[in-house]
């Protein structure tokens, strides 16, 4: 299933304050490329490609946070100087980071990030379960959903049903987010529900992926393909020929 999805983005990474996702595409999803997953550190990270994961990560501190703990200030510390790992490439490097922070202070940034890292390494079972925790800590986080989409979609036993159901949630987390809206279309086309796929896809045109178009013809060719052979079957004459003696 896999191959034949097509996706804007794929994983994000996040920073303390916001949430954004990081995908990777199936097959060119989130305007990267399946094959060049990729995280950006800069608030949520979301990256995408063919099916994928957000670009963009998770910093340690909020506007209001006071850092006076010891163990929270080194926890801080590992998550930034993981970020900074992520951003030179270093992904090992960035997970042991970020498994420190996690291990000294569970939050949603840490564990979100700690999530892309392991995506990046095709550690999948582990992303979907730091996504999973980050997102009991931060349940509005869009990106966090986003992201454990095209984890249970790219999974060696995919999950597209759990894939949709989270990125319903991310689309009703964030309505216009264009790139979701774009992700959800290809999930639902791949499973069948083209009318619905339809609809987001226009959405995702409406809010500037202008690629979505060819998408649009794509499935509406489908839906009238189908409604055709529906009307066959409906006004197809019954079979009267006569019974053999």
């Amino acid at each position: 299933m896999s191959a034949g999805i097509c996706f804007t983005n794929v994983a994000r990474s996040t920073r303390a304050t916001s949430f954004r996702s990081v995908w990777l595409s199936v097959n060119a999803a989130r305007p990267l490329h399946a094959a060049a997953i990729s995280a950006r550190v800069s608030g949520l990270v979301r990256a995408r490609t063919t099916f994928g994961l957000a670009r963009r990560w998770a910093t340690s501190t909020t506007p209001n946070s006071s850092a006076v703990n010891p163990a929270e200030v080194e926890a801080m510390q590992c998550l930034e100087e993981g970020t900074q790992k992520l951003e030179e490439g270093d992904v090992q490097a960035a997970k042991a980071l970020y498994k420190r922070s996690v291990d000294i202070k569970r939050t949603a940034s840490a564990l979100f990030n700690l999530g892309v890292t392991h995506y990046h390494l095709k550690e999948y079972d582990d992303a979907i379960a730091a996504w999973k925790e980050a997102i009991t800590l931060q349940p509005s986080s869009a990106d966090a959903h986003t992201n454990l989409a095209s984890a249970y979609i790219v999974s060696p036993v995919a999950r597209p049903d759990l894939a949709l159901h989270h990125l319903r949630v991310a689309a009703s987390l964030s309505p216009e987010d264009a790139e979701i809206a774009f992700n959800l279309a290809a999930v639902l086309e791949a499973c069948g529900f083209l009318e619905e796929a339809l609809e987001q896809y226009k959405r995702s045109k409406e809010f500037g992926v202008e690629r979505a178009e060819m998408h649009i013809r794509n499935v509406g060719a489908k839906i009238l393909g189908k409604k055709m052979k529906a009307l066959e079957q409906e006004t197809k004459p019954e079979d009267k020929s006569e019974p053999s003696s």
